[in-house]
């Protein structure tokens, strides 16, 4: 996604990041508020009231970068299901038009909530129609609700509709439930709720190429920052996003510390089928279908490589029955 020099695309979409900044022409949207981390069903459901809102107005999305929680509690794990890139991606696909990726730090945290509203919303970002969830906070201290962001619509000449959450079966449908389901090995189940199967986006980094030596070369990928699904082995989507190899593609995943070799840095090493080319620095989309088993050490690379040749089939199998 190539960003203009102003802070926004020159796709689909428009990227605004400076909200003092904001054009004539990314003024006047009705706006989704909120973090939507993993874009999930609830996410979607509140993007969708702001799109039926005001159907002649450009659909924005407001959210905060980095998010608020990685601000206030810098050393804390890591909880997010996607980056900024992969939620901007997951945006574009359902029709968003403006995101305004305004950053949070020290000046935005500690507006007031009337501050936020004024400052931000109305002469800010000029926003017509704005929709938050039931449990929407914001303002220092988080002490401004949807409910006060509704009565400053009032005074200030904007609209706000107040969107329910949602729930799946019993459960709720939040960023919680889905992390516990992926920590559980459950892609499957975190995929209900997100409406789309859980992926790593990012760039392929060089590895130490035993892949390669063991005829299972893969791609190599970061998940600084990202909650950890459960380890283990994994049946793939891979999309490639870019290059002559642009697709997609089937894979198994092998998501963990590699015990086998001594290492103790969690990555994602994908086998991808049938493909030849070099995709390193480029960017690529894996998404977990099935866990295939948990991580484990044996005694040697024969059995490693047998264990290896036994979840590629049962990943293509997997995969083949999409």
């Amino acid at each position: 996604m190539s960003v203009r020099s102003d802070g926004a695309t020159t796709l689909a979409m428009d990227i605004i990041r400076d909200y003092q900044f904001v054009s004539a022409s990314d003024r006047g949207a009705t706006a989704a508020i909120g973090n939507f981390d993993g874009v999930h069903l609830g996410h979607r459901s509140v993007i969708d009231l702001a799109r039926n809102a005001l159907p002649d107005a450009p659909l924005g999305v407001v959210t905060f970068e980095p998010h608020p929680r990685e601000f206030f509690a810098a050393s804390a794990p890591p909880f997010r299901l996607m980056g900024a890139e992969a939620r901007a991606h997951q945006l574009e696909k359902i029709g968003v038009k403006k995101l305004y990726e305004l950053q949070f730090d020290a000046a935005l945290s500690a507006l007031s909530p009337r501050g936020f509203a004024k400052d931000v919303l109305v002469d800010g970002l000029g926003l017509r129609h704005v929709v938050v969830g039931a449990d929407f906070c914001f303002g220092k201290k988080r002490a401004g609700t949807a409910e006060m962001l509704r009565d400053f619509g009032t005074e200030m000449g904007f609209g706000v509709t107040i969107a329910p959450l949602m729930a799946k079966g019993e459960s709720t449908v939040s960023s919680t439930a889905i992390r516990a389901a992926l920590s559980a090995g459950k892609p499957r189940e975190a995929a209900a709720m997100l409406g789309h199967w859980h992926r790593v986006e990012g760039p392929i980094l060089h590895g130490e190429k035993r892949g390669r030596e063991l005829g299972y070369p893969t791609a190599n990928m970061s998940i600084d920052g990202l909650h950890p699904p459960a380890f283990g082995v994994y049946a793939v989507l891979v999309d490639v996003l870019e290059g002559p190899q642009a697709g997609r593609y089937h894979g198994v995943a092998s998501l963990g510390v590699r015990p086998m070799f001594g290492e103790n840095k969690a990555n994602l090493e994908t086998f991808i089928f049938d493909f030849t080319g070099d995709l390193y620095g480029k960017h690529v989309s894996v998404a977990l279908i099935e866990h295939l088993r948990g991580e484990e050490k044996f005694d040697g690379l024969d059995t490693l490589i047998t264990q290896m040749d036994s979840d590629s089939a049962q990943a293509r199998a997997i995969l083949a029955a999409l």
